[in-house]
């Protein structure tokens, strides 16, 4: 088995970029969830490192977050924050990573299918955020969206606009730098 060191350092890199960025947040009232930074390290980590890697990357922050470390949106941390309302929103992160990355790797060099595959990995994360909201808070579906979706559409869709600016660039600097750890793990 060869070891893939690149890819297993930026690997470490994104979830530290993640445990950076998701704490980062702006709260709203309750029931809705605080507005974080952490869906934007996830676009970046998928589309830099692919859906793969970045699914490694998600695990260990909340591994980090689990264990007591504040990572999660607001400096909490603990299972607790997992399994509670916005824990549908942290699963949803696995889904954005694998959508986004890979839509990038399939189209590497069309930056709009970059953000589809963003798009399409924050409606699953919506889809799955929402439904575990409003289960573990007794919201009607109506309650549950627009406490789970209409408050982050704009700042998402700016998420989006910013990772694809600075992701794209970047991908394409390191495949022609470490051409093996760009494909490595991706197939």
């Amino acid at each position: 088995m060869k070891t893939n060191i690149p890819k297993i350092t930026f690997t470490a890199l994104m979830a530290a970029l993640l445990c950076i960025l998701a704490p980062i947040s702006i709260p709203l009232p309750e029931p809705m969830p605080a507005i974080t930074l952490a869906t934007f390290a996830v676009y970046i980590s998928a589309c830099i490192i692919g859906p793969w890697y970045s699914c490694a990357a998600i695990l260990i922050y909340m591994l980090l977050g689990i264990v007591g470390l504040p990572v999660f949106s607001k400096a909490q941390s603990g299972l607790q924050v997992v399994v509670g309302p916005t824990g549908g929103d942290m699963l949803g992160y696995f889904l954005i990573a694998v959508a986004t990355g890979l839509l990038v790797r399939r189209f590497e060099k069309n930056i709009y299918m970059h953000v589809i595959g963003m798009v399409s990995g924050t409606l699953l994360c919506y889809t799955v955020g929402t439904i575990w909201l409003g289960v573990s808070m007794h919201l009607s579906a109506g309650a549950a969206l627009a406490a789970g979706v209409t408050p982050f559409l704009i700042g998402d869709a700016i998420k989006i606009a910013a990772a694809a600016a600075i992701c794209y660039p970047v991908r394409r600097q390191l495949i022609r730098l470490l051409p093996a750890a760009a494909s490595a793990g991706e197939r």
